[in-house]
């Protein structure tokens, strides 16, 4: 899925990367997708002989089919939102970096699911890429989803006898565009929606290990949060982050979204906001366990009223703000 035209002279390939999707929301295909997913050692960083057999013998019979049922209550018409909307992110993003006269091929890959960053490569290497720039759709950097891409994209260069000029994005949790994209599509919703009593801004999750061995992600998401609420004119009281999609038994960052939903009713707020900065396109963790089972949880402990704002996906804004990154990074080739 991508830009098939041919640039005039040595092309410029700009690869946008994102995790990855079931097929389709059945146990076989989830269990395929989630086999690839938490077998990487970049997500979970146990000893293989203690994990894979825990993996294969008991997770995956176990989460598969229960997570094919999550898939299923947000399953669209066309199929994974998520590919839905990173697709239509490409697709916008290959118009606007045309219009601002980047010759580029664009291309979409996921780190689990097809097509993958190898394929793409491979069919760039035979249209002769000289000039590759990678743009993980990961916010915040982390060794488990950045680090993945990155790993990805030096085993699929390591044939190459002719390498391209390689530049790869580590992090835009900060970019003056991201903020604003953000801060846009939260006034938009409080526009047509009305303006709810907090703001909760809910990140991803790792673990607390990874954050001691040097992992940047915590830091970054909670620049990303004060940057946003200082944009949107928010006093301290007025918003929070937490951090959601916890998994397995070790000591995940905190505070956790699942606890806070049910926490904030008490502490009075009756009226609340979710919005998930560090997911660039929707999918099941932002769809069913925030909008879903998220709402259900707050309004299950007494709050009256929840509204979620969908990530920025082929949004204007989303898209002119990355275009205006790309070329940022790439201007002095093209």
């Amino acid at each position: 899925m991508h830009d098939s035209s041919s640039p005039s002279g040595p092309p410029l390939g700009i690869l946008l990367v994102n995790t990855g999707t079931p097929d389709a929301p059945t146990s076989r295909a989830v269990g395929r997708f989630l086999r690839r997913f938490l077998s990487d050692p970049r997500v979970i960083e146990l000893p293989r002989l203690l994990w894979l057999p825990l993996l294969y013998g008991m997770i995956l019979p176990l989460r598969s089919p229960r997570s094919a049922r999550k898939y299923r209550e947000i399953w669209q018409h066309g199929g994974s939102p998520l590919r839905l909307y990173t697709s239509q992110l490409r697709s916008g993003l290959a118009q606007a970096l045309a219009a601002g006269g980047a010759d580029a091929l664009v291309a979409e890959a996921y780190l689990y699911a097809q097509p993958f960053i190898n394929e793409i490569l491979a069919t760039w290497r035979a249209q002769a890429v000289r000039r590759l720039f990678v743009l993980p759709l990961f916010p915040q950097s982390s060794g488990s989803t950045t680090g993945a891409v990155f790993d990805q994209v030096g085993r699929s260069l390591r044939g190459w006898r002719a390498l391209p000029q390689l530049r790869c994005c580590a992090s835009y949790f900060a970019d003056p565009g991201y903020i604003g994209a953000l801060a846009a599509s939260v006034r938009e919703h409080w526009e047509a929606n009305g303006r709810d009593g907090h703001l909760l801004l809910s990140f991803h999750g790792i673990p607390q290990s990874y954050v001691a061995r040097g992992d940047r992600y915590a830091e970054e998401c909670r620049q990303t949060a004060a940057q946003l609420a200082a944009a949107l004119g928010l006093a301290a009281g007025e918003w929070s982050l937490s951090f959601q999609s916890r998994f397995g038994a070790n000591r995940w960052l905190t505070p956790a979204t699942e606890k806070v939903l049910r926490e904030l009713p008490g502490r009075g707020v009756r009226r609340l906001t979710v919005l998930c900065p560090g997911f660039a396109a929707d999918c099941l963790e932002t769809l069913e366990e925030i909008a879903l089972t998220g709402r259900a949880s707050f309004l299950g402990a007494g709050g009256e009223r929840f509204g979620y704002v969908p990530a920025l996906n082929a949004r204007e804004h989303h898209v002119r703000a990355l275009a205006q990154l790309i070329l940022r990074s790439t201007g002095d080739w093209t």
